[in-house]
């Protein structure tokens, strides 16, 4: 791998996204990406008994997708990295015990789409024996409740600031281009990628996450502007994960100050896979799903049709648990970036 500047990794191999697929429930169908979405189950059950396994199930469903999309199988999975929201990531362990595939599981909140990618592009990187690798997030809105706050069942009153954690999966196989010929030459790739650095979010407010992650997002693409040498004219969408309109309206605040222009071209997925005037989402999506599935089914495809040439992508982590919060812990904040272009 080449490092220049000091925190900004190129990446030299050309590691393309040869397939892609998104899934969700009935919430994410009824959104304005849902006719893009792969598939959806209208009972977010996914024919599974309990919440937890139906997440693990969903997963499955994604991965598979993707392979069967490029006519590939579980054996031409030379590695594959997966995260989630449940303790100890039991769901992708769980969910992908069959595959029999090498596997790393991580954990980065609702950064973990990103977070995942640039871990599976610098594993192909360095080596030349990963071909082809795979990289699947989910979140389910019910296990998590269920984990972080109160069962749905309990009825609980949200506040504005909060959000909506998405049921809903992104999986993605990334490929090494071989030559100028190879069949993936029509496909996006991943051209860098910087990690972030764990940001305080100066609030113990659990509802309010895009709010706490807001900073770290903001520190991150400014790391990244004065590293490289490009600029925000330079891209066509800066893409955040799952601020809300809570954390993109702070977001934008700072840029506006320190980084003019930036703030004309964000988004955030978590403004984009709900009608906020139709659902019930109050300030927007959340969960690791949301970057993840909005990035398959949206972003990507725009990318793959040459609708767009380059964007840069940062999924953003809440690191926080129901303990910390109990314990009156300010909510730290995670933002890594991976830079996508479009075919050449």
């Amino acid at each position: 791998m080449e490092i220049y500047m000091k925190k900004i990794t190129v990446l030299k191999s050309d590691i393309r996204f040869i397939s892609y697929a998104a899934v969700g429930g009935y919430e994410e169908r009824r959104g304005p990406l849902g006719e893009k979405f792969d598939f959806s189950d209208p009972t977010d059950r996914f024919g599974q008994d309990t919440w937890e396994l139906a997440e693990s199930e969903m997963g499955k469903v994604a991965l598979n997708t993707a392979l069967t999309k490029m006519k590939l199988s579980h054996s031409d999975i030379d590695l594959l990295v997966a995260g989630d929201l449940q303790n100890q990531c039991v769901a992708s362990s769980i969910g992908l015990s069959g595959f029999g595939i090498p596997f790393v599981g991580v954990y980065g909140a609702c950064s973990t789409c990103t977070e995942s990618l640039m871990t599976l592009s610098a594993f192909m990187e360095s080596s030349e024996a990963l071909k082809i690798g795979a990289a699947l997030t989910t979140s389910h809105n019910s296990a998590a409740e269920r984990q972080f706050r109160m069962p749905i069942e309990y009825g609980g009153q949200r506040a504005r600031s909060a959000q909506w954690t998405s049921t809903a999966a992104g999986a993605f196989i990334l490929g090494r281009r071989s030559g100028i010929d190879s069949p993936w030459s029509e496909k996006p790739k991943i051209s860098a990628f910087m990690p972030g650095k764990i940001v305080d979010g100066a609030t113990a407010d659990g509802s309010n996450m895009g709010g706490a992650m807001a900073f770290a997002a903001a520190e991150s693409i400014l790391d990244y502007f004065s590293e490289s040498e490009e600029r925000p004219r330079d891209y066509d969408y800066i893409v955040t994960g799952d601020l809300g309109q809570v954390g993109s309206d702070i977001l934008k605040d700072i840029l506006r100050e320190k980084l003019p222009g930036a703030e004309n071209i964000h988004t955030d997925c978590g403004l984009l896979l709900y009608d906020r005037e139709i659902q019930d989402a109050h300030s927007g999506a959340s969960g690791c799903g949301t970057s993840a599935s909005v990035l398959a089914s949206h972003f990507l495809p725009l990318l793959e049709s040459k609708k767009i040439n380059k964007i840069l992508f940062l999924s953003t982590g809440a690191l926080m648990s129901p303990q910390s919060l109990l314990q009156g812990q300010n909510i730290f904040g995670i933002a890594p970036i991976i830079k996508l272009t479009s075919p050449d």
